[in-house]
């Protein structure tokens, strides 16, 4: 697989330099993060990104993500118009030369945590997620937000948002998500870009608003619908790994020639509905990550990978998850399992 690393831009504490010197990474994985959700993107911004990576010796391999507006997940009379806008930013990254997409469509919250810095006995602090301190949230009642959420919301905000998501059910949100792929996968094959649609996380309705791309029957039936393989996921094994009735190396097995992008990230499992982020080393989680990372590496050989996430170590600061130095350390046990499997191959 490409080993690559996320990048945040030039805001980002993060710099391309820094990548540069992680032995073996050679691309980024990024997007336009200044653009509002449903605003298309312009072919010049793209290759203006595409150019800054460059320049640094690196090469622009992932878009993550460009945003799939609530209009689209909810179907509602302005949908068209949104799916518009996301086919035009299509054709701007296409135009730039990039070839993968990553996307999420998860009703109103993106990922969520409940602590961004948990301390951890060895002195460093990482991500979990308790599910009991979600079930305390009420909608309506105070400024309500969880570490992890791209924004606060009001209470009236977040009160219309959750009106507008009244009808839509589990079943109405496969639908919207079907018909927008219908509507995008087209173009998208005849531009030559791979979608990779990122499960939910974690993978279980957050607040009453469903999720469908939660589990292996969820995604067999999205691969299904549009059988185009310029439609497939990313497959990230924390957010799947977060469930323990989801089975990923047989999720692997079954759906390799649809993995178009890999999120590597141990979660060790700690309640039903309960887990940590821990280092990537496969032993500290219940992911099963060296095994995972290795069929993927045997089945997926091309595909880009990124450690996804880390904790913060050495007295690091900076964006929860996002730091340098465990995602370096992540990078390469990453490339250290892969060239295990190289190796293997050439014996």
């Amino acid at each position: 697989m490409e080993l690559t690393m996320r990048w945040f831009g030039p805001a980002d504490q993060v710099q391309l330099w820094q990548l540069r010197q992680i032995p073996g990474l050679g691309g980024v994985v990024s997007a336009l993060h200044d653009v509002p959700p449903g605003e298309a993107w312009t072919p010049a911004a793209v290759q203006a990104l595409r150019q800054r990576v460059e320049a640094a010796g690196l090469r622009l391999s992932v878009i993550e993500s460009i945003p799939v507006h609530e209009d689209i997940k909810l179907g509602n009379a302005r949908c068209e118009e949104r799916i518009r806008g996301f086919t035009e930013s299509l054709r701007a990254v296409a135009s730039a030369g990039v070839r993968t997409v990553c996307y999420n469509f998860m009703p109103v919250f993106d990922w969520t945590r409940t602590d961004l810095a948990h301390p951890r006995t060895d002195g460093s602090t990482s991500l979990v997620f308790r599910q009991a301190e979600v079930e305390q949230l009420r909608i309506g009642v105070g400024n309500l937000s969880l570490p992890g959420w791209a924004e606060a919301y009001t209470p009236g905000e977040l009160a219309g948002l959750r009106a507008a998501y009244a009808g839509v059910d589990g079943p109405a949100l496969r639908r919207n998500l079907v018909a927008f792929l219908q509507a995008v996968v087209p173009e998208a094959a005849r531009l030559g870009v791979r979608l990779a649609l990122h499960p939910d996380d974690p993978p279980w309705p957050v607040l009453g608003l469903p999720r469908v791309v939660s589990t292996a029957e969820d995604l067999r039936f999205i691969l299904d619908a549009v059988p185009d393989t310029h439609s497939g996921l990313t497959f990230c094994l924390g957010s799947l790994g977060a469930r323990p009735d989801n089975d990923l190396p047989a999720m692997i097995e079954e759906f390799a020639p649809r993995i178009h992008f890999v999120h590597a990230r141990n979660v060790e499992r700690v309640g039903e509905r309960d887990f940590d982020e821990v280092p990537h080393v496969s032993r500290f989680g219940s992911t099963g990550l060296a095994a995972a990372v290795m069929r993927l590496e045997a089945l997926r050989p091309g595909v880009p990978v990124r450690p996804d996430h880390g904790r913060m170590i050495w007295g690091e600061t900076g964006r929860p998850g996002y730091g340098l130095y465990d995602r370096a350390l992540g990078a390469m046990y990453l490339q250290g399992l892969m060239d295990a499997v190289q190796e293997r191959g050439r014996a």
